[in-house]
């Protein structure tokens, strides 16, 4: 049986940019946005790509495809949130966007590692094994870094890795479902760009005919 997809205890928040309704007042029509670094997946993504380049240049040809695949569909899922997140302020259409290219690079990732396990006829482990309860444990820790994995990304044989990087990804996946979740719904309360602009707008009018700013 593969890992579980959602993780329990898989803290969920901070799981997006801060919704704008939740900010003190901003003036102009470009919210707070880029805050990429302190979002739950993007820490977890990082590790996810680290680990990979180092299992891909201990285990696999660097001359074959499939090493520059995975590789790039690690850095794809960790790069495409801090682009989205940069991109929010004057775009949640491709904030949307990017976030879901990040959910689906790790898709196609989470494939390969599993692709990896059954052609080299080694174990996947099962949710409730005692080796991915530990996993888990240990990626719900605070201030979570590829430091907290090295030893075994960069010692244990393949099965061992791949089985660790499964786990992580199944995690990364789940917030990054989550995070999405919120950002359709903050689209939905708040618009986009030119909603805002219309609003900003507006306001700038109503003062005006009042006389200004009370």
């Amino acid at each position: 049986m593969p890992p579980e997809r959602k993780p329990h205890g898989t803290p969920a928040t901070r799981a997006t940019n801060p919704s704008p309704a939740s900010q003190a007042s901003h003036e102009g029509f470009i919210p707070p946005h880029g805050g990429y670094r302190k979002l739950l997946s993007y820490p977890k993504t990082q590790i996810i790509y680290d680990a990979t380049v180092r299992f891909c240049d201990r285990f696999i040809d660097k001359k074959s495809r499939t090493h520059d695949q995975m590789v790039q569909a690690a850095r794809s899922g960790n790069k495409n949130i801090a682009e989205g997140s940069q991109a929010s302020g004057t775009s949640k259409e491709t904030e949307i966007k990017l976030t879901n290219v990040a959910r689906a690079s790790l898709e196609e990732l989470l494939g390969d590692f599993e692709d990896y396990l059954r052609q080299h006829g080694l174990r996947l482990w099962g949710r409730d094994s005692k080796e991915a309860l530990y996993v888990r444990k240990l990626g719900r820790k605070p201030d979570l870094s590829y430091e907290d994995f090295r030893e075994f990304i960069e010692t244990r044989p393949p099965e061992v890795v791949a089985n660790i990087l499964i786990c992580l990804i199944h995690q990364a996946n789940y917030l990054l479902d989550q995070q999405l979740k919120r950002l359709e719904q903050d689209f939905l309360n708040e618009g986009g760009l030119r909603e805002r602009m219309t609003r900003t707008r507006l306001q700038a009018r109503a003062q005006q005919r009042n006389g200004g700013p009370s």
